[in-house]
């Protein structure tokens, strides 16, 4: 317990990082809703290819499209920068996304209202697709009672920060990741609440599963909850339409395979949402989060020198 204990020196760094963020907020805050994305696009679009990230880009547009001409990746690559830097901006404004009918349209709304009148929960699985934020707007917009999981940040203080502006637009139940997180989805599940997840992401000792002619561990997590609460895995894509306007598809629910195997169900059901992610990746590349390492390691040390 002692090594968990911050040091003093650790704590002043907390305190400089979210005195940052608070300018951050404060800057974003002060410019209207397009001029902040705007930002945000212009300074990633030319600021990330020089970060080391680059280079994991480069190896995910390599993975997922071997054949693309030189210049079409290259283009692609700036768009994605910029849609990262469009999303971080808009992170402090998504209440005034949110609130602003013009600027959120909903795509098949009505089978989020079925849920919000059912009573009965569902699984909603996205990917990191455009200013995936947009996705809770339209769940809340539903009146669905919900619960989100996140990834705490390191910072305490930046945390407290992340949380007030997810309340701000209406996401007030969090789960964290970790045993913790997944007894609260537990609880919500029970009571008939939803929960939703991001499964696009590298899971060590996941499932694995072809994701653009390459095997990925995909976390089974979202799966065995949607098999073990007799529920559907509902999922949505987001699509930036013009700056800070976007549209929210919510498709037909992937129901959890039922050969009375419960293993192999999870795993051909986990293959089935992977499939659909890479559909939506495919359909809109310049708009998921490539900065993320999906593939296993050693595709990332054998990348072409």
């Amino acid at each position: 317990m002692a090594d968990r204990t911050p040091t003093f020196m650790q704590k002043v760094g907390w305190r400089i990082e979210a005195i940052f963020y608070d300018l951050f907020v404060a800057i974003t805050r002060a410019l209207p809703v397009d001029t902040a994305s705007d930002l945000g696009g212009w300074l990633f679009r030319h600021i990330g290819p020089l970060t080391s990230t680059q280079k994991t880009v480069l190896r995910n547009f390599e993975l997922a499209f071997p054949n693309m001409p030189t210049a079409e990746r290259d283009a692609l690559i700036r768009q994605q920068w910029e849609n990262t830097g469009r999303t971080t901006a808009e992170f402090p404004i998504m209440d005034r996304i949110v609130f602003d009918p013009a600027r959120v349209e909903i795509e098949n709304f009505e089978r989020l209202e079925t849920i919000a009148q059912s009573g009965k929960p569902v699984i909603f699985i996205s990917g990191h697709l455009s200013n995936w934020e947009v996705m809770n707007a339209a769940i809340l917009q539903a009146k669905v009672p919900y619960m989100i999981t996140y990834r705490a940040a390191n910072n305490p203080y930046v945390d407290a920060r992340i949380k007030s502006g997810r309340a701000a637009y209406g996401v007030n139940m969090f789960a964290p990741k970790g045993g913790d997180g997944a007894k609260e989805l537990l609880i919500a599940l029970q009571k008939g609440e939803s929960v939703g997840l991001m499964n696009d992401q590298k899971f060590n000792r996941g499932v694995p599963t072809p994701f653009f002619g390459h095997i990925a561990e995909t976390a089974p997590g979202p799966t065995k909850l949607a098999q073990r609460f007799g529920t559907v895995l509902q999922p949505l894509t987001i699509r930036r339409l013009h700056k800070a306007r976007f549209r929210v598809t919510v498709h037909d629910a992937i129901p959890v395979d039922d050969t009375g195997h419960k293993g192999q169900d999870v795993d051909s059901t986990v293959c089935k949402v992977t499939a659909f992610i890479e559909h939506a990746v495919r359909d809109n590349p310049a708009e998921w989060f490539w900065v993320h390492k999906r593939w296993p390691t050693s595709l990332y040390k054998s990348a072409p020198q």
